[in-house]
């Protein structure tokens, strides 16, 4: 993770941007570079700024917060994306999990929860609430009911570690410590675990490891 986060807040509520600035300043490895009202501007600011994560509002004005995530991971596919939103909604999250999101944050979140979740995002870690978990899983197992070959058995065995690692919430850092192998191994060893398994990022492959029970929940 870097010792500074580069961060930025797009929200069409300039009361909320001011808040979450307030709370988020709490945090010292928190560095908010920019706000924007729209999703249009989310998308022009991170194509020209340095931002490691995006807090990024659903429902905004020109662009909406689902088509700026999907063309903000065309540009930058390496870049964090946390979703806050008070829609409570399996739409919403099914979209962004497929454009490759790594949070999605309820705004009545308490703030330490918002904080350590944008860490995490930082250290390559993936959030979603408890309360959409398992609605989640069981659209996944929907929309993947009808394959009848287990693509995970076309893992390695270090692979199938990786893949429980991941579905447990550890970053590569963690994983590479417990595994006792190199960060870039670890990137490695994900690299060919999504492509094995036909998944875009690490929440659709915890998923899959969760749905095939290759951990318990």
């Amino acid at each position: 993770m870097p010792d500074s986060i580069n961060l930025l807040i797009a929200d069409d509520h300039a009361l909320i941007r001011e808040g979450l600035r307030k709370i988020l300043s709490i945090e010292p490895q928190i560095n908010v570079v920019g706000e924007v009202a729209d999703g249009e501007q989310a998308v022009a600011f991170c194509r020209q700024n340095d931002v490691d994560i995006l807090l990024l509002d659903i429902n905004m004005p020109i662009m909406n917060g689902i088509e700026a995530c999907r063309k903000i991971k065309e540009i930058k596919p390496q870049l964090g994306i946390i979703a806050l939103t008070i829609h409570d909604q399996d739409d919403y999250l099914f979209e962004l999990i497929k454009y490759g999101i790594s949070g999605y944050v309820l705004k009545d979140v308490h703030p330490h929860q918002l904080i350590q979740t944008i860490l995490g995002v930082a250290r390559g870690e993936s959030f979603i609430p408890p309360s959409l978990t398992t609605r989640v899983l069981a659209e996944f197992h929907r929309l993947t009911s009808g394959e009848t070959e287990k693509k995970h058995h076309l893992l390695t065995e270090r692979e199938i570690e990786v893949l429980k690692q991941v579905a447990t919430g550890q970053s590569n850092k963690d994983i590479a410590k417990a595994l006792y192998i190199s960060e870039k191994t670890v990137k490695n060893h994900l690299t060919n675990i999504f492509q094995k398994i036909g998944v875009a990022d690490r929440t659709q492959a915890a998923l899959y490891a969760i749905k095939e029970k290759l951990v318990e929940i």
